[in-house]
């Protein structure tokens, strides 16, 4: 995959990565969305074909449909914590949709279902940020080096989009910051 003018290029196995790391960030908080809605398997399905393109499937039609049937199950789900879970679930399956854009928007393709997940955690425990920083903390552990460089590849995340956004910037900096180790 060519980068366009700016200069960025994603590999598949860039883009697989990426799906990985965000499948593994949804996944952490999956049970919050299925304790909400236990008959409702939209969020897990979206994980499942993240997973399945990130062990290399094919980009296609149906993990974009998963995505988005993830982002119907937000809609209506009970609870604001379930709601989130099911955006990182929704997340998880866009991530392989990240394009070779240097925007700063781009960044919650790799970012977003880790930031959804951390505030998914922070609303079951009565709004505890603490809880959001801890999930954070994981997922920049959880990052392998090429999700960091693809990440560094980018600009920084934008400002806004509440604490949603709050996690992702601070996701953003902790890998930004966080040593290359193998």
């Amino acid at each position: 995959m060519a980068g366009d003018e700016s200069g960025i290029t994603l590999s598949r196995q860039d883009l697989r990565e990426v799906t990985a790391f965000a499948a593994a960030c949804a996944e952490a908080v999956l049970d919050v969305f299925e304790a909400d809605q236990p008959d409702d398997s939209r969020p897990r399905d979206a994980i499942g074909a993240a997973w399945t393109f990130a062990r290399g499937g094919e980009r296609g039609k149906s993990l974009r449909d998963t995505a988005w049937a993830a982002l119907k199950a937000a809609q209506s789900a009970d609870t604001p914590a379930a709601r989130e879970a099911a955006r990182a679930a929704m997340s998880a399956a866009g991530a392989a949709y990240l394009h070779p854009l240097a925007k700063a928007t781009q960044v919650k393709h790799i970012l977003g279902a880790g930031a959804h997940a951390a505030r998914a955690a922070e609303l079951v425990a009565g709004h505890n940020l603490g809880i959001g920083a801890e999930h954070v903390e994981q997922a920049v552990h959880r990052a392998t080096p090429v999700v960091v460089e693809v990440l560094k590849r980018f600009p920084a995340a934008p400002g806004g989009g509440g604490r949603v956004g709050e996690l992702i910037r601070m996701l953003d900096a902790g890998l930004r910051s966080a040593p290359l180790t193998e």
